[in-house]
């Protein structure tokens, strides 16, 4: 389904007085490598962050109206589908959200639900990648993986016009990817685990954003708390707490980081449990097999091949990716 410039919002355009460079930006990087001696930096993040995040009821909006988190979860796992097929960088998608949730903030939708929330999804995500993607896909090529309605380019110009203008043109967020390298050699001075907890609490930032609840916390919170998560994983650092969590740099609070890591380790627990059952349908095939096996190995030998080609047959068809093939 295409929708025409016509059907847009009113004021889709905005002015052409108010440049990138209006208001300035701090130098975030989209490296998720930070140096040792960068306290001056994550100092200037931890004061800034508070202007890249909505509001504290902007949370309470989603806790009041239901639908509304549920429209919003089912565009950020959208945002996360193209992320995912094109093989953007991990913050191109937090950038994504945050454009999305900034905007939401201050401008509201006609509908909460339907091609509005969609079309600021895809100027969202497009606007992300010309920010950190050196190859972006077109506006139509990456409008993909189940996307129920299909703009115009014009048109979807013309949304990141206006979300440009809500955002007053600042796209160069604080994110939690502007202190995990940071916290990463806070926790492990050697390096001798940096690189696992860098890439390990950047899988699980990217896990949670589709949650509303993690609105509650700033960048350098989530980013606290996915590194201790990560650290729980390494025998070497598990007896850190979240409460040392505090003295890494000043600003942090014990109480915030507390609640965001248990948060995360409840969504974790959950997660875990929703993909245990998918393993139990490749057991019992291979059960039979065995059993089978006893009394004929010819047959079955034929059986258990058949039966594997059409588990991963039906397995391929599930994954997000199979059909592109």
């Amino acid at each position: 389904m295409s929708v025409s410039c016509s059907d847009c919002f009113s004021d889709l355009l905005c002015g052409e007085d108010s440049g990138i460079f209006s208001e300035e930006s701090p130098e975030c990087s989209s490296d998720l490598e930070s140096p040792a001696g960068c306290e001056e930096s994550i100092a200037t993040f931890i004061e800034d962050e508070r202007n890249f995040v909505p509001g504290f009821d902007y949370l309470a909006r989603f806790r009041s109206h239901p639908l509304d988190a549920s429209a919003r979860a089912l565009s950020v796992a959208w945002i996360l589908k193209v992320h995912s097929y094109y093989g953007f960088q991990p913050l191109t998608a937090y950038l994504s959200v945050n454009y999305l949730d900034r905007f939401l903030y201050s401008r509201r939708l006609p509908q909460t639900e339907g091609w509005p929330l969609q079309l600021l999804s895809v100027a969202c995500l497009s606007l992300a990648a010309k920010m950190e993607e050196p190859l972006v896909p077109s506006l139509l090529d990456l409008q993909v993986e189940g996307a129920k309605y299909i703009f115009e380019p014009r048109t979807i110009r013309r949304m990141e016009l206006l979300v440009l203008n809500v955002l007053d043109w600042r796209l160069r967020s604080v994110t939690p990817f502007s202190f995990i390298g940071f916290f990463a050699w806070k926790l492990d001075s050697t390096a001798t685990f940096t690189g696992f907890l860098i890439t390990r609490a950047t899988e699980i930032i990217l896990s949670n954003i589709q949650e509303a609840s993690f609105l509650e916390y700033w960048p350098s919170c989530i980013a606290a708390a996915a590194i201790l998560s990560a650290a729980n994983e390494i025998p070497s650092f598990s007896m850190v707490k979240a409460e040392h969590a505090e003295s890494w740099c000043d600003g942090l609070s014990k109480e915030k980081i507390i609640g965001c890591y248990q948060l995360m380790k409840d969504f974790l627990i959950k997660s875990c449990r929703k993909k245990t059952p998918k393993i139990l349908p490749q057991l019992r095939v291979t059960l039979r097999s065995r059993v089978s096996s006893s009394t004929d190995s010819s047959s079955s030998s034929s059986s258990s091949s058949c039966k594997r080609r059409k588990l991963n047959s039906c397995l391929w068809v599930d994954d997000d990716k199979g059909n592109s093939e």
